[in-house]
């Protein structure tokens, strides 16, 4: 239903919108404007939903979705740091100025991860991807959160880091000190010893802060377990041994590297908890977009950390979902990020995230330590 709903939404030009935050009251997705970050949320759930470029039921909507989004890219600017010159979107209003961007980039590299080498949209995409890559890496500031920050702004940092290390792991042109950078930001915000959460450009909420914490921590994460679990195998540390620093220098890392990956480790098992206490996920008190995209980026983290964890939260997160679905099939916020396009389109990514657990693995996919 909330798929039927979606492909009715979409303009002329292919795009999607969420309209502005100054007009949060139209709610007609065809009386607003498209925008690049609605756009790319919309052709992820198509994907995950099992469409492609060549079959599915709605392939023709992705397809011109794609469209929209390679023709933002390549019309932007040299120099650039966004893809739309589009301002005051409800999106860009409460996640930040450049979160197209972010969010047209994971769908460009969703998208080739999908593409043949022989198929003739791959290199076109691949080279906007890089385009986008090159953008938020130019936006990137010196603490590693990205520029032009809106009401939750550590969200529009978080998925930044997130396209950032999914494209990485499709051969785009990442730059691994800037990756780093973005993931150190996420971790930043909490503090494990403390248990509290940085949550100043989280608009004061907790859930939009550990969520982006747990998904940056989460490849790490599982790089740890499965390097202690091999290493405990092979008498490299004993076998009832804890994560810590001198384990992993044990399984073969450097202390550099040990640090950091522990630091990771603690994060993530920290964080991810957190991100589904009940008293978090409660978020702002009502369910706004960002709330849906905090959900999100916990199942997301789950799934790439291989934590059977993941299944309590898809039960708990669905049934939730579920009960709030529109009787017309869509979804929409209750505050900040209102958009039933763009809330339609995040909650159909949740419900989905199954279909796409070996994409996520991939995404996450590391080389361990002989």
């Amino acid at each position: 239903r909330g798929l039927k709903w979606l492909v009715q939404a979409q303009a002329a030009n292919g795009g999607f919108g969420s309209g502005t935050h100054a007009r949060q009251d139209i709610v007609d997705p065809h009386a607003v404007s498209a925008d690049p970050a609605t756009t790319a949320m919309v052709g992820m759930a198509l994907l995950r939903l099992g469409n492609s470029l060549e079959k599915g039921e709605y392939s023709d909507q992705l397809k011109r979705a794609t469209e929209y989004i390679l023709d933002q890219v390549e019309k932007s600017p040299k120099g650039a740091i966004n893809i739309t010159t589009l301002t005051g979107t409800q999106i860009q209003s409460k996640l930040g100025a450049n979160i197209d961007v972010a969010l047209a980039a994971q769908f460009l590299t969703n998208l080739s991860a999908k593409l043949d080498e022989q198929q003739p949209m791959k290199l076109r995409a691949m080279r906007a991807l890089n385009t986008c890559v090159g953008m938020i890496q130019r936006s990137q500031n010196s603490d590693g959160s990205v520029q032009g920050d809106g009401w939750a702004g550590v969200l529009q940092s978080s998925f930044a880091a997130n396209a950032l290390e999914s494209a990485k792991s499709i051969g785009a042109d990442v730059d691994d000190e800037a990756l780093d950078l973005a993931r150190n930001y996420q971790k930043s915000n909490f503090d494990v010893e403390q248990g509290s959460v940085a949550t100043e450009r989280a608009a004061g909420v907790t859930l939009y802060a550990v969520s982006g914490s747990s998904r940056s921590s989460a490849m790490e994460a599982r790089e740890v377990n499965e390097v202690i679990v091999k290493a405990r195998k092979e008498g490299k540390v004993k076998a009832d041994a804890p994560v810590s620093v001198k384990a992993l220098e044990d399984a073969g890392y450097s202390k550099g590297e040990a640090e950091k990956l522990n630091t990771a480790y603690n994060v993530y098992t920290a964080a991810k908890s957190q991100a589904q206490d009940e008293n978090v996920t409660s978020g702002f008190g009502n369910n706004g977009g960002e709330e849906f995209l905090s959900f999100l980026q916990t199942g997301e983290s789950l799934v790439i950390a291989k934590d059977d964890g993941w299944k309590n939260w898809y039960q708990q997160t669905t049934g939730r979902l579920v009960s709030i679905q529109n009787q017309d099939g869509s979804w929409n916020g209750h505050h900040c990020i209102t958009s039933p396009v763009f809330c339609t389109a995040t909650s159909l990514l949740i419900l989905s995230v199954n279909n796409d657990i070996e994409h996520l693995l991939e995404q996450g996919a590391v080389k361990y330590k002989n």
